[in-house]
């Protein structure tokens, strides 16, 4: 029986440990793309494309919703605030493409100039089948619900992205960890040479996962309660339009627009 030395422990230690550490150096990023397999390149991208879109969304709903919050005081106020309807209307005109409180209006004030031409007409059946305050309340009703559902694209994409994006990384995860599971088998070898890069670079598609989902979520959370916000505002004057288009004037004591 050899009996080791202080020595030969103390040296196999050290190669163990420089074993170890180079290891350790294989569980980056650039390993794990040098090893990926065709299901690997197809979770990987999957999550690029899913992070990407949620970003374009995040970044494009900020800027819209941020808009629309900014112009709604001007608008409303501006509306009220014209000597007549004619310049009121010529004012909503004048507003950007994109702006919702004044396609709002803007429907409103049509829905009256169509009802009064139908009911002028020789037959008057729109008149005889809707009301006044029926017609501008059916337009009203739609041009909310038009503008309300833009306000709502890409929620749906970052909804999907937040909740299947941890499983897509996951499945990236245990797909690597099988593979290595069957390397080890093959060559029969467990120490942490064989074990630590192939586990880790698993687990980064983990992590990657986690990453694409919790700003999707956050951004999620967000503009969900930022968008109830803008509807409420939304019925509130659209409840002061049907009031203005169906009897003439505004109703007194109508709640001021929210600064």
């Amino acid at each position: 029986m050899f009996l080791q030395t202080p020595a030969i422990t103390d040296a196999a230690q050290a190669l163990g440990s420089n074993t170890n550490a180079e290891a350790m150096k294989q569980m980056g990023f650039s390993n794990l793309m040098q090893n990926f397999d065709a299901l690997g390149w197809i979770v990987f991208v999957t999550l690029v494309v899913m992070s990407f879109m949620s970003w374009y969304f995040i970044v494009a709903n900020a800027i819209r919703n941020a808009m629309v919050r900014s112009r709604a005081d001007g608008v409303i106020d501006g509306f009220w605030g014209q000597g007549s309807t004619q310049e009121a209307i010529r004012e909503l005109e004048a507003q950007p493409k994109g702006e919702p409180f004044s396609k709002i209006a803007l429907d409103a004030a049509m829905a009256v100039a169509h009802h009064q031409q139908t009911a002028s007409g020789t037959t008057g059946r729109l008149a005889e089948s809707l009301s006044r305050s029926e017609f501008i309340d059916r337009a009203l009703r739609q041009a909310v619900a038009r503008e309300s559902l833009r306000l709502e694209g890409g929620l749906t994409l970052l909804a999907t992205v937040g909740s299947a994006a941890p499983f897509v990384g996951l499945l990236g995860t245990v797909w690597g960890i099988y593979h290595a599971l069957i390397g080890i088998a093959a060559t029969g070898n467990a120490q942490m040479s064989a074990v630590a890069g192939p586990v880790g670079e698993a687990l980064i598609m983990t992590a990657f996962g986690l990453f694409t989902a919790i700003p999707a979520v956050l951004a999620y959370n967000f503009f969900n309660r930022s968008n109830r916000l803008t509807y409420a505002r939304f019925d509130e004057f659209a409840h002061d339009l049907h009031d203005f288009f169906a009897t003439g004037s505004r109703v007194e004591g109508a709640a001021p627009s929210n600064k």
